[in-house]
């Protein structure tokens, strides 16, 4: 009777234990995905591309609520993956590109005639993309994200630099987008026709590895 007590017991240990076996397949799952959410790795050295997503503005407006500023309706990034461990955990890349065409920018500022271009500066910046959709956008150590802006006014030409210490975002797995919302900037320099401060607000999507959309997981 006492052997098959033990047994008894230990089979129901074994019974309670099984249901939470993680298959192999799926411990191993990254942060960074291709396809659909658990499917193929992406890569270390990996380049992923981001368009705005399809009818939507990105916009450096002169407070957070407002619509006085500046709206481009072209815009794309370029990033290569320098980490992608296993998730959760947080992903990291490489942005060494974020372009903007001026053909597609206008301004509402009053004063201002035309937007000559949009660039961004002191690239690379390191992206830390978690597995629970949050994004941190980071410049080098020592340096700052700064974007300079030159616009056409009834004065002549003008230069205005602005300038952020990080950029916070998401990540979302229904659109492979990633958005950013009134991320604040500072005035570094620039006529009294430039705002003193800067919010950006822009959706990228899909975010695509040769062109396969990319999913966080």
């Amino acid at each position: 009777m006492r052997t098959r007590t033990v047994l008894t017991l230990v089979g129901s240990v074994a019974a309670l234990t099984l249901p939470f076996t993680v298959p192999a397949s799926a411990a191993d799952t990254p942060v960074l995905t291709t396809g659909s959410l658990g499917g193929t790795a992406v890569a270390v050295g990996d380049v992923l591309t981001a368009p705005l997503a399809t009818g939507t503005s990105a916009t450096l407006y002169s407070s957070a609520t407002g619509t006085s500023g500046i709206k481009c309706t072209s815009s794309q990034f370029t990033a290569t993956v320098t980490d992608n461990p296993t998730a959760p955990g947080t992903a990291t890349e490489s942005v060494s590109g974020q372009s903007f065409d001026s053909s597609s920018c206008t301004s509402n500022v009053l004063g201002v005639t035309g937007v000559t271009s949009i660039t961004v500066d002191n690239l690379p910046y390191t992206t830390a993309a978690a597995s629970a959709g949050t994004l941190t956008v980071t410049p080098a150590s020592g340096s700052t994200i700064q974007t300079t802006v030159k616009l056409t006014t009834l004065l002549g030409s003008i230069t205005c630099v602005y300038q952020a210490p990080s950029l916070s975002g998401t990540a979302s797995n229904t659109d492979t987008s990633i958005n950013f919302t009134s991320q604040a900037f500072t005035k570094t320099s620039g006529s009294s026709l430039c705002f003193s401060a800067g919010y950006f607000t822009a959706k990228y999507a899909p975010v695509t590895d040769g062109g396969v959309p990319v999913y966080t997981n």
